[in-house]
């Protein structure tokens, strides 16, 4: 008699959720989040499908208990009440992206960096473009702030949603840009000049 071994899916759910930059999609299971990036976001589908496969995840009905936490958080940034996010984050990607990734974490709330800064923090100068790619496979957007990284001459570039989220994303955290997309300064406020939400 032959024995069929049962196979373990870990429970994924699916949330859109409202902003002032557009609807995110997010995937969590109860405990961390998988994936969270704007709807019209290039690439969506295959982000999805990937963190299903490397998860052995399977879609399921109902909702996340972070779905509501993650609800407010996002909406407390927003407004720029919020600096710090604590959703517990999964992440899937190559090691290396992975160490990328971490690396974005580090960037403090209204600072931003360059690609070959980042590079250099990692350890590897030379890796630039490497870094760049890796953080164009981000899954979790504003949470894990790609956002804060800029071109070596202070231009936005490399925003899969958009560069024009990008810069409402920095000028949230109070630092703006002109209409090319530069930076020019860090504005000196508590809050911004004029609440997204």
């Amino acid at each position: 008699m032959k024995i069929l071994k049962l196979k373990t899916f870990m429970k994924l759910y699916k949330k859109e959720l409202t902003t002032p930059l557009g609807n995110l999609i997010a995937l969590a299971s109860q405990g961390e989040l998988f994936l969270l990036d704007f709807s019209d976001s290039k690439g969506l589908t295959a982000e999805i499908k990937q963190v299903i496969n490397s998860s052995k995840g399977l879609l399921v009905q109902g909702e996340s208990n972070l779905f509501p936490l993650l609800e407010e958080e996002l909406s407390l940034y927003f407004q720029g009440d919020l600096q710090q996010f604590s959703i517990p984050l999964h992440l899937i990607g190559t090691d290396f992206q992975k160490r990328v990734w971490q690396e974005l974490l580090k960037i403090p709330y209204g600072n931003y960096i360059s690609y070959q800064e980042q590079a250099q923090r990692m350890g590897q100068p030379k890796a630039v473009r490497a870094v760049a790619g890796a953080n164009g496979h981000n899954k979790i957007v504003i949470l894990i702030p790609c956002h804060r990284v800029v071109g070596s001459n202070g231009t936005l570039t490399g925003y899969s949603s958009g560069l024009w989220r990008k810069q409402k994303l920095l000028e949230i955290e109070h630092i703006s840009c002109d209409e090319k997309y530069r930076l020019c300064q860090k504005e000196i406020l508590t809050k911004p000049a004029s609440p997204i939400y």
